[in-house]
């Protein structure tokens, strides 16, 4: 009894950050996504809409061209990330001349904050400056400008963030490859099983905790992508890249819509959830039972 009173005491300063800036800010904003408030207006006072904003959410050709948008970067990023970062971990596994340097130039993107990884790739990208457009039309004579170009622009974003991102899933399954059991993969070899059915029937299944983790922290990371977007390109070329994070942005501030804002934010919440749920049943769940 003692030892759990011990726990909540030092559990207590954490459980009350997290009510005042996450159970309490949440609340208000379900709250806020029922009315209509203009804070800067001339009657700055809320004025109750219930599901009007909700309503009009459906019928909102920009903010479903987000959604579209959204998970579209969503898709090719984190697939490119678990991909490129499984590789990268099994060569982290063996030994080889410049390992522990490359290894650290590898997480360095991590220590950087996305505001400035958008700031240096709009620098890397910008067409009179940049080292990017440069080389591209140099040695393989294409013109790059992601100012104009839609495809490029998204293609651009998407590389931005595989490169900001692997190394944390680099780490991710390092940790989970070095705490595997050797004794399963030494019986498959004498049972004659080679690489692909190896890592189908046993690596695969045995990481799959740490893959869906990883993807359920990627996932929520990406789809409220807003600082590198905005540092890049500001959402443009004209919607190309107007992702929902940015969509909310340019609702709440430059319009100062803060009620239909929060009613954006509470829906991409609920998809999230929805998400990772859905993620959960299908990859945890089967092997749940199994177990």
């Amino acid at each position: 009894m003692q030892s759990k009173r011990l726990g909540w005491i030092l559990l207590a300063p954490t459980l009350v950050i997290l009510f005042f800036f996450g159970v309490l800010p949440f609340f208000y904003v379900v709250f806020v996504s029922f009315h209509s408030w203009n804070p800067f207006a001339v009657n700055p006072e809320m004025v109750f809409n219930g599901a009007d904003n909700f309503r009009q959410i459906v019928f909102d050709p920009a903010f479903l061209h987000s959604i579209g948008v959204t998970v579209m970067f969503v898709f090719f990023a984190v697939v490119s990330e678990l991909i490129l970062g499984y590789i990268l971990a099994q060569a982290f596994m063996r030994d080889f001349p410049g390992k522990a340097i490359f290894r650290t130039i590898h997480t360095l993107p991590l220590i950087m904050a996305p505001i400035i990884v958008g700031s240096v790739w709009k620098l890397m990208t910008t067409p009179s400056i940049g080292i990017i457009p440069h080389y591209l039309d140099e040695w393989f004579g294409i013109t790059m400008n992601i100012g104009t170009s839609a495809p490029a622009a998204f293609a651009t974003i998407v590389l931005m963030d595989v490169w900001h991102w692997t190394p944390l899933v680099t780490l991710t399954l390092i940790a989970a490859l070095v705490s595997l059991p050797p004794d399963p993969f030494e019986q498959a070899q004498i049972d004659g099983a080679g690489k692909r059915q190896i890592f189908w029937h046993i690596t695969l299944p045995m990481i799959a905790p740490a893959v869906v983790a990883t993807v359920f922290i990627r996932l929520m990371d990406a789809l409220r992508t807003v600082d590198e977007v905005w540092m890049l390109t500001g959402g443009g070329p004209g919607s190309a890249t107007r992702f929902v994070g940015v969509h909310i942005f340019k609702e709440v501030f430059p319009k100062t819509n803060y009620g239909y804002g929060s009613t954006i934010s509470v829906i991409v919440l609920y998809l999230t959830i929805v998400s990772c749920w859905l993620l959960y049943v299908t990859m945890l769940a089967p092997r749940t039972k199994r177990d």
